[in-house]
């Protein structure tokens, strides 16, 4: 996360604490976290704390932050560096900036033709290179729950990925983990998601087609689905899923399991 000294880590802590009440509030908003350790609660709660620390959050006109708002999207935003140590896996990037709904945006890009084209977009989030991360703050109030949808998640996912230089879907991997594993996965699930659209535009696929678009959107929808939709990635593409449990150091899907089994024996079917 951050390379923070022992007092500098205590100032940052003592400023932006995090109340027991809005602690509280931020689980039971986020069904995410359930099945959780309480060590990795404590982890997550104090990394919330120091990301409120290290990065501005620019409202625009429409959005009301408040501070169980601010502690929503810090507990999102570190829930996928929650296993990571002590690195700053969200460096280049100082703010993030909030709109209230999806915004519209210039684009620019290059077909296979070598054609570039203009226009403008609407989008929900966008992750600059070396620039603030923009989020729709509907989609923002909307991530958290055990659906294939995670704003947060998916565009810091491009940060991510943006540490090795340009967004390419490949970022950088710890020791232990083989480049070509990660590209013969993800490629793999890559071509066969395509394959599936070229043949049926309009087909229901096994995750959000938007995750066709490019190596980078496949890195950042991926990541969506593994930590709220788990048991979707794993039963679609399952050797993604186990690529992103060694990235991300987590089991998502064991945890949803715990959960279901859990709720089943609490609430049995008659």
């Amino acid at each position: 996360m951050w390379p923070f000294s022992a007092w500098r880590r205590r100032r940052a802590l003592a400023r932006y604490a995090i109340s027991d009440m809005l602690w509280a509030q931020a689980r039971e908003r986020l069904p995410i976290l359930d099945g959780l350790t309480a060590e990795q609660y404590t982890r997550l709660r104090e990394r919330a704390a120091l990301f409120l620390n290290d990065k501005t959050l620019t409202t625009l006109p429409g959005v009301d932050l408040d501070d169980a708002g601010r502690v929503h999207l810090a507990a999102l935003a570190q829930l996928p560096l929650l296993q990571l140590g002590e690195l700053n896996w969200y460096q280049g990037f100082h703010e993030i900036v909030l709109y209230p709904d999806d915004f519209v945006s210039p684009q620019r890009y290059r077909d296979a033709a070598g054609i570039e084209h203009e226009g403008n977009a609407e989008h929900s989030g966008e992750a600059w290179q070396q620039g603030p991360v923009i989020m729709a703050w509907s989609g923002v109030l909307a991530s958290g729950k055990w659906e294939d949808y995670n704003l947060v998640v998916h565009e810091l996912a491009h940060k991510l990925d943006m540490l090795n230089g340009s967004a390419n879907g490949l970022p950088p991997l710890h020791a232990g983990m083989h480049v070509e594993d990660w590209a013969e996965a993800m490629q793999h699930a890559f071509d066969d998601l395509n394959h599936r659209l070229d043949a049926h535009p309009h087909a229901k696929t096994p995750m959000d087609p938007y995750a066709a678009e490019n190596p980078a959107e496949f890195f950042a929808v991926t990541s969506e689905y593994f930590f709220s939709a788990p048991d979707l990635l794993e039963r679609a593409y399952p050797k993604v899923y186990a690529q992103l449990r060694l990235f991300y150091r987590q089991d998502p899907l064991a945890r949803l399991r715990q959960l279901n089994t859990a709720s089943a024996a609490t609430h049995p079917q008659h």
